[in-house]
């Protein structure tokens, strides 16, 4: 059931006066309902630091509101339809006390449904200063993931954020932006006409009040959310203090599927990734394919065991193998000294010898066999 309109509104108070992913704030809502938790928190029955009490007394629903109208945003908060339910798993992770939990109200941009969109989709995500392996890993995984028919979830980040929203862009996917600001704000500013394009043509999500700056915390906080929404997380680059980890941790936290994309052994921006797979137990990701094989119901998605192809002395038996490597290439040889250097009796030396020159592997001539050219 949708929250009413009293609800609706003292989340929004909430989503602008506490830092998202408040664990105390968060744990009232889910108790009380945000409308008690601002009654007390007017009351002073919550204690609040002096700026948080300063925010409170300026901070403006009707203002919010109209922030929002001017660039076609919309407040969602659990039970409208539009919700998506996963993010609840967020209200049970281990590390809530790392600024987490479920949010109490997103703010979304954009014309796509965002339960829906999200209802099958992967998390991109890596290092901001990538490698070019790491930018066009991240491009073509997440235009082939797309046109699997998943929605790439990343956080309009510079490096590999940025490749994963462009390269589903580019295969005509849908993508979602999670941002550590309001959803009226573009940062990085670099990333202007990219954050336009998919609030015009995906969604941009976020937890933070309209307007709000990016801040570290807010990154930190945010970084659930992309894990929260997505049924598994890809970190394709990442140096072992990467702030992409986070994300990873928080996918981990909530039986999210982790991925990693390797790298070079002596590549630092892939150490991080490295010790995901080595010792997190991350599942090692090549391609998209393999994402598609790891979030699709079981046995819808299931790739071959590559082979190589094969190759018609595959279809040989041991033995005709054998003789097949005792017949010499620059001369022939007649059977007895071809059958003592394959150490194998003369007739199973000759049977094998009819089969080989029948495959066009050896040729016989009058003073024995020799191997083709086309075998050398």
């Amino acid at each position: 059931m949708s929250a009413g309109a009293g609800e609706r509104a003292a989340r929004m108070l909430l989503t602008g006066v506490i830092e998202p992913g408040h664990p105390a704030i968060l744990g009232a809502v889910a108790e009380f309902g945000a409308e008690a938790v601002v009654s007390r928190l007017q009351s002073g029955k919550i204690a609040l630091s002096e700026s948080l009490a300063a925010r409170l007394a300026r901070f403006d629903v009707d203002r919010e509101l109209a922030m929002a109208a001017r660039v076609g945003a919309r407040y969602l908060v659990p039970g409208d339809p539009e919700w998506p339910d996963r993010l609840d798993d967020l209200a049970e992770s281990p590390i809530l006390h790392e600024r987490g939990g479920a949010p109490i109200g997103l703010w979304v941009r954009g014309p796509a449904h965002l339960a829906e969109t999200v209802g099958q989709s992967v998390a991109i995500v890596g290092s901001r200063s990538c490698t070019t392996y790491g930018s066009e890993i991240a491009a073509e995984m997440a235009g082939d993931v797309s046109e699997a028919g998943f929605t790439v979830v990343s956080g309009a980040a510079y490096g590999i954020d940025n490749c994963a929203h462009r390269g589903c862009l580019a295969a005509h996917g849908t993508t979602v932006a999670v941002l550590a600001c309001g959803v009226n704000r573009f940062y990085p500013l670099g990333h202007r006409d990219l954050i336009q394009r998919i609030a015009q043509e995906g969604l941009v999500v976020s937890e933070a009040a309209m307007g709000a700056a990016p801040m570290q915390i807010r990154f930190l906080a945010r970084n659930r959310i992309i894990a929260g929404l997505t049924s598994g997380t890809v970190i394709v680059e990442a140096a072992i203090r990467s702030g992409a980890l986070n994300t990873a941790n928080w996918a981990e936290g909530i039986n999210r599927t982790v991925m990693g994309v390797p790298g070079s052994v002596l590549s630092e921006p892939s150490a991080g990734v490295h010790e995901l797979i080595r010792g997190r137990g991350a599942l090692l990701v090549t391609r998209g394919a393999e994402v598609v094989e790891a979030l699709a119901p079981m046995g819808q998605a299931t790739l071959p065991i590559p082979r190589e192809a094969e190759r018609p002395r595959d279809r040989l038996t041991t033995e005709q193998r054998q003789v097949l490597d005792a017949v010499p290439a620059t001369r022939s040889a007649g059977l007895a000294s071809i059958a003592h250097t394959a150490g194998l009796a003369p007739p199973a030396v000759a049977d094998a010898l009819d089969v080989l020159v029948r495959g066009d592997f050896v040729s016989a001539g009058p003073s024995g066999w020799r191997l083709n050219r086309t075998t050398v």
